[in-house]
């Protein structure tokens, strides 16, 4: 869940270069912050807690054509300048950084002080530098002892190190993603300018669009003018396949906008056609999959897990076709039910989501085929799955995830109408709906729902109701307001509030009401006159004005796609009440992006 970047290459500014570069990652951990470079001294170090959009690359004037950084997400030990990642080994010569968890790190660090090594931190990471140190007393070569350390290393892991003595950087993952991009040279005697190692796309994506994925168990040798490729445990060569990604610089930069969470909101003007855009044969194909399996289980986390609960009311409603959902941190205890003639849909934006690949393990050790929806071209669950189906929606860089989960629920809504053999009628809906989007998120629209966030900013406790598909919407809209405003927020089924948690209806409580023009309006509406008849205060979220709402946010009647629209008013709001309350809805506190870890 931190944010790893290296560079090697033909550059003499590398340590200014990897700064600037992880500024892109810090959506995936912004406790604190670190980069180590190599001079003819050795290795120079500096590292701070705190965020580093501040750190000025300027400032990194040492000539070096080797560096790596490091934005962190506290997991072991605390936000401070002594567990900010690059970790070194007693020598100083080792510098590591490191995302993933070390399982046995507790008693490979006593293992380590009974050998008479220094630990200056509380992070399971620093003891891999002095691992590796310690494998390079029986082996002088340096990848040689890195991949002797990762042997001995329990848990999921992408680590990045270098050596003071050897110019070369070696990397090594297990479950936790690491991407190298490739800069070709102009020449032919020069074919490479350099090669960038992450954790994401978008720390180089202004270098290059040039990538080769590691895949799980493997570790790769690079001097800035060739790599290797390799299996961890064996050392067999592994050859990769260059790709070309599709991303561009513009899409990974906020523009005009104060935060990345506006852009991607206002980014589903076009983001939801995107998401539309797929091929027809591949959408029947998985249609047909899902209708011939015997038992069809559909999971995700968090949002995606939302978007998966959406699904379930899609292929209920429009293809009369039953699926199971389990969130994804839950799934093995469904692995009874699982056989070889069964199909696992896996939802996931970033395509590293650690439960999310644990329960893809779990159908495909059952023999079960797994489709993958997913949002990052390259990705673990991508490379894993049976099927891919991408949402096409760009890089999402605020941690809070808002155009992911309408390009989710668009992909879901196709292949629910391809199940129902209709699936042209579901392009010219979500067509339509897309075009609506666009009409609705207008400067005047987004101002009303600031206007409302103002005047709701100091309330204790926010509630949101929804039935049908807007009961998982219900959800969502607790969850978006929850991480990026701090405000308690809860949803609920629209006839679950009066069996209990009515009670916690105070005079002017904020309410939502996610309502569309459907079988189930009467009803919500029924539920909706039961809490302003407690005192609460109504706001409705609805194609049609009710007399009930005492604030009204009109949204078009996507009928089908009803969802999709409902849930970007609560998105808007939700920025809005973080900003408003003076929190940073790009960075919230105690979360990351790609949750990497289980």
């Amino acid at each position: 869940m931190c944010g790893i970047f290296g560079y090697i290459g033909r550059r003499s500014d590398a340590a200014g270069l990897v700064v600037e570069g992880l500024k892109n990652l810090e959506y995936r951990g912004y406790d604190s912050w670190g980069t180590a470079w190599k001079t003819e001294k050795g290795i120079s170090v500096r590292k701070d807690i705190g965020k580093i959009s501040s750190v000025k690359s300027a400032d990194f004037t040492d000539e070096t054509s080797i560096a790596i950084a490091h934005t962190r997400w506290a997991t072991h030990g605390g936000v401070t300048k002594q567990n900010a990642h690059p970790h070194l080994s007693c020598d100083e010569n080792i510098a590591v950084v490191h995302n993933g968890i070390v399982e046995n790190y507790d008693a490979l660090r006593n293992e380590l002080k009974a050998k008479g090594h220094r630990f200056l931190s509380q992070t399971d990471t620093e003891i891999i530098p002095h691992l590796i140190e310690e494998e390079m007393k029986s082996t002088k070569d340096f990848a040689a002892a890195v991949r002797s350390a990762c042997q001995r290393l329990k848990g999921r892991f992408g680590i990045l190190a270098m050596h003071a003595a050897s110019q070369t950087l070696v990397a090594a993952r297990a479950g936790s993603p690491l991407i190298v991009g490739v800069q070709k040279g102009k020449t032919k005697t020069s074919p490479v300018e350099g090669y960038y190692i992450a954790s994401d796309i978008p720390a180089f994506l202004e270098h290059t669009r040039t990538v080769q994925y590691l895949d799980d168990g493997e570790m790769v040798v690079t001097d800035g003018k060739s790599i290797l490729f390799s299996d961890i445990v064996s050392g067999r060569e592994r050859p990769k396949r260059e790709v070309e990604i599709s991303w561009s610089m513009e899409q990974a930069v906020k523009g005009q906008y104060e935060h990345f969470m506006l852009k991607e909101i206002m980014d589903q003007k076009e983001s939801v056609a995107r998401a539309v855009n797929q091929d027809e044969e591949q959408i029947k194909t998985l249609a047909k999959a899902i209708r011939e399996a015997q038992g069809t289980f559909i999971v995700g986390c968090g949002t995606a897990g939302k978007a998966c609960m959406a699904a379930e009311y899609f292929f209920s409603v429009i293809a009369q076709h039953h699926v199971n959902f389990a969130p994804a941190s839950e799934f093995k205890l469904h692995h009874h039910f699982l056989k070889p003639e069964s199909l696992l849909i896996v939802v996931s934006q970033s395509g590293e989501t650690a439960d999310v690949l644990e329960a893809m393990h779990i159908a495909k050790s059952k023999g079960a085929k797994v489709l993958a929806v997913v949002n990052v071209e390259g990705s673990t669950i991508s490379r894993e799955a049976d099927y891919t189906l991408r949402i096409n929606a760009g890089p999402e860089r605020a941690v809070a995830s808002t155009k992911a989960l309408t390009g989710q629920l668009a992909v879901f809504l196709l292949i629910a109408y391809a199940l129902a053999g209709k699936l042209q009628d579901g392009k010219t809906l979500l067509l339509e709906t897309a075009a609506e989007i666009n009409d609705m998120l207008n400067p005047r629209y987004v101002e009303r729902i600031r206007s409302l966030a103002e005047n709701i900013k100091t309330a204790r406790d926010v509630f949101i109701i929804g039935k049908s598909w807007n009961y998982p919407m219900a959800l969502e809209s607790a969850i978006k307001i929850q991480e990026v405003s701090y405000v308690h927020a809860e949803g609920f089924a629209g006839g679950e509030l009066k069996h209990g948690p009515i009670a916690l209806i105070e005079e002017g409580t904020p309410c939502i009401a996610l309502v569309g023009k459907d079988e189930v309006m009467d009803d919500i509406i029924s539920n909706t006159i039961e809490l302003k008849a407690r005192g609460a205060q109504i706001i409705g979220i609805s194609p049609v004005k009710h007399d009930v709402f005492d604030e009204w946010i009109k949204v078009p009647n996507a009928g089908n796609a009803q969802a999709l629209v409902n849930i970007i008013p609560v998105q808007v709001l939700a920025y809005f009440l973080a900003v408003t309350r003076g929190k940073n809805p790009d960075m919230p506190r105690n979360l990351a992006k790609s949750v990497t870890v289980k």
